[in-house]
């Protein structure tokens, strides 16, 4: 099931790397997934992003929506995100980090293309 959600969004992440480094991201990232995550299971699941949907600003959004995003990002096929999904998701949701995270962590880390 697919679903087309028409969400606002403004991609910050760019801007962030720029401020922070990508350490310094990747570290901010690694605290949104610990917000999100059931500290039980160290996985973020339906009930914990339910659960912190208001935080996230998400309050309206309905279960099945709630469903999709997870499965977006769900490449073990367990119905949760680990860390590294997370992560994976993030930067698949940022339009323009792909591009300029991967030109500035090129330079910042001398790596050879």
């Amino acid at each position: 099931m697919e679903l087309d959600i028409a969400v606002d969004f403004e991609d910050y992440f760019p801007s962030m790397v720029e401020r922070l480094g990508a350490e310094g991201f990747i570290g901010e990232l690694c605290n949104g997934f610990r917000l999100l995550m059931d500290g039980e299971r160290g996985l973020i699941t339906f009930e914990s992003l339910k659960r912190n949907s208001i935080m996230l600003g998400l309050n309206d959004m309905k279960d099945d929506e709630i469903v999709c995003m997870l499965s977006e990002g769900d490449l073990d096929g367990d119905g949760a995100l680990n860390q590294f999904e997370f992560c994976i998701l993030m930067f698949r949701l940022s339009p323009g980090l792909m591009d300029y995270g991967s030109r500035q962590w090129v330079e910042e880390y001398d790596i050879v293309v």
